[in-house]
């Protein structure tokens, strides 16, 4: 015998609705489907869902959940198709860089010829033809180091099609060394300068040119080769400063310092190797100086060191005897601006 009732029937296309964590009601997109909008085709959920919790996005067809969600969570994403126990199709790969890089022989050709600022060119290791050739004889005109490299190092770079050149994109405008050098003097300031020899570490790099800012530095000069890649991490280690102090990228550290010392500017190095302490205050650091910082592993090179007018360490009491090379010039700076300042009473 037919049951019947005084209810209406319910409509048949009638759903249940969802809210989101703000109250707000999501749209159901499968329309005459169940009432669970995150059930993927085939699949089935196992175990209860957790209070207040709900699933976002479907999981791939012929999988399923199994336990009980922990509360408040929730789901998001596609899990891949296949077993739970295949680890590796979660792998993967290293996110691309490319916002700070420039693919392909022509485009870095143009960005040359374009007068942009490149930080350091890639080629693939025996490619012989003219634009090869182009680029590199417009890098070396714009001190911008060129290296040849297998593909193995390109592929690591990038996951895109290189086509056997990669350029990195410099953030900052290099300056020219005696361009500064002549305006300090024809404004009547007196030239303080820092010179790193061969500052790998981008963080590092970041944290001295902000210590440089600071204390009045007014150009730091790196060599073009065995320096710190200027990125978006030294950019932010700095705080902005890599932004207002000029930075100046040299072919050659030793003609540069040769270049230094003969217009008058001092070149005071900072290293563990001197007898000569900085708080004896021996050295007079109030006029035109370069304070010569070495890199993180050996310090500064020998060669540099013999072209050096002064050699200073900083004196320590503890049993490390070591600082790290950011925190080494910070004090060696603030020792040159409190000379400085007392000078200028």
């Amino acid at each position: 015998m037919e049951k019947r009732t005084n209810r209406p029937p319910r409509p048949l296309t009638e759903r249940r609705q969802f809210y989101d964590s703000e109250n707000r009601p999501v749209p159901n997109r499968r329309p005459g489907g169940r009432d669970d909008d995150a059930r993927s085709e085939g699949g089935r959920y196992e175990g209860s869902r957790a209070e207040g919790g709900r699933f976002e996005n479907s999981r791939a067809e012929g999988g399923r959940f199994e336990g009980n969600r922990p509360e408040g969570g929730r789901f998001e994403g596609n899990r891949s198709e296949g077993s739970r126990s295949d680890k590796s199709q979660y792998h993967r790969p290293p996110q691309d860089r490319s916002i700070d890089m420039i693919f392909g022989l022509r485009p870095i050709l143009e960005a040359l010829n374009a007068g942009r600022t490149l930080d350091k060119i890639f080629l693939l290791r025996g490619t012989k033809n003219s634009m090869t050739q182009d680029i590199t004889a417009l890098a070396k005109a714009a001190n911008v180091p060129v290296s040849m490299v297998p593909v193995e190092k390109l592929d690591n770079i990038t996951r895109k099609n290189h086509q056997g050149a990669v350029a990195f994109v410099s953030p900052i405008d290099y300056m020219p060394l005696d361009s500064i050098l002549a305006g300090l003097y024809e404004e009547g300031k007196t030239p303080l300068l820092l010179v790193l020899d061969r500052i790998t570490d981008v963080r590092n790099f970041g944290s001295i040119a902000r210590n440089a800012e600071c204390m009045g530095v007014h150009a730091i000069v790196v060599p073009s080769r065995g320096a710190a890649q200027i990125n978006g991490d030294a950019l932010k280690t700095s705080a902005g400063a890599l932004n207002l102090i000029p930075v100046c990228r040299e072919p050659n550290l030793k003609e540069t310092l040769t270049f230094l010392r003969e217009s008058g500017v001092q070149i005071v190095a900072c290293t563990e190797k001197s007898d000569a302490s900085l708080e004896a205050e021996a050295v007079d650091l109030s006029g035109p100086l370069a304070v010569l910082m070495g890199s993180e592993e050996d310090g500064i090179s020998p060669e540099y060191l013999r072209l050096a007018d002064h050699k200073l360490r900083i004196p320590m009491a503890g049993q490390i005897s070591s600082l790290n090379v950011s925190v080494a010039s910070g004090i060696m700076l603030y020792e040159v601006l409190r000379q400085r300042l007392r000078a200028e009473k």
